[in-house]
């Protein structure tokens, strides 16, 4: 398997057609995975805004204040309410906010970004990610595009790349009923290939000032397993998120 960045992309504007940007630089194979990061999707599609647009609400100014308590840090309650509007539950409002977003994931900020935002202050991950995936799948010889993003993980120190957004491929193999190697049937592995092949992305894509938002993985087999739709974890079976819910910072 071979994974190399798409070179020379352009700042890319609200409007820009990211299909036709990708497509002019590299000579695509139907069976690439092309791994596209949220930020360019999210600036194409007009998901840019200024603190401004998100007049800070009672619950904006509460949570606000008392994150500023916390940390001792400022914190403008407009964008706790950018995070409450484009959150479907909040799951936890200390020391930090981390939400459920309105199509699934789950994330610190609902994933809303301050930095490569020229001209605004916020960018928003995209409202749809695999609807953006899709659209962007149409306009390339490629056959599967990821939606990437970064976020923390519980128990680990940093960031990885994960899939929000998926086209043209499940986002998990199914390895269940297939055998290890003595000959045991397995019957829990699904295996988040979205993710990983958005972590293996990153890992080319970079961070920063220097970092390519487009990597194209050449030579992927997805071999002979069972797909799954399964990708975020179901609220009722995520047990990690019920507790959390019952949790109050201790200051």
């Amino acid at each position: 398997m071979e994974l190399f960045a798409v070179p020379d992309l352009p700042e890319i504007r609200e409007g820009d057609d990211l299909a036709a940007l990708i497509r002019g630089r590299v000579d695509l194979r139907p069976d690439d995975v092309v791994c596209v990061a949220s930020t360019i999707v999210s600036k194409a599609e007009g998901r840019a805004f200024d603190l401004d647009d998100f007049p800070a609400g009672p619950r904006a100014r509460e949570i606000a204040a008392r994150l500023e308590e916390i940390s001792g840090d400022e914190k403008d309650p407009r964008f706790a309410q950018a995070v409450l509007e484009e959150s479907t539950e909040v799951i936890m409002e200390a020391p930090f906010l981390l939400t459920e977003s309105r199509f699934g994931h789950v994330g610190v900020n609902a994933g809303i970004d301050r930095s490569n935002v020229p001209e605004h202050d916020l960018l928003l991950l995209p409202r749809r990610p695999s609807e953006s995936a899709e659209r962007i799948r149409e306009g390339l010889p490629a056959d599967r595009v990821l939606v990437t993003d970064t976020c923390g993980r519980p128990f680990r120190h940093g960031q990885r790349g994960v899939a929000v957004g998926w086209a043209g491929l499940a986002p998990a193999r199914d390895w269940r009923g297939e055998s290890d190697r003595d000959g045991r049937e397995l019957g829990v592995t699904v295996e988040n290939v979205a993710d990983e092949l958005a972590a293996a992305a990153n890992l080319v894509a970079g961070e920063g000032d220097g970092g390519t938002p487009v990597v194209v993985v050449r030579d992927f087999e997805w071999g002979d397993h069972g797909e799954s739709d399964a990708h975020f974890r179901d609220v009722d079976g995520d047990l990690i998120r019920q507790a959390v819910r019952g949790w109050e910072f201790d200051e």
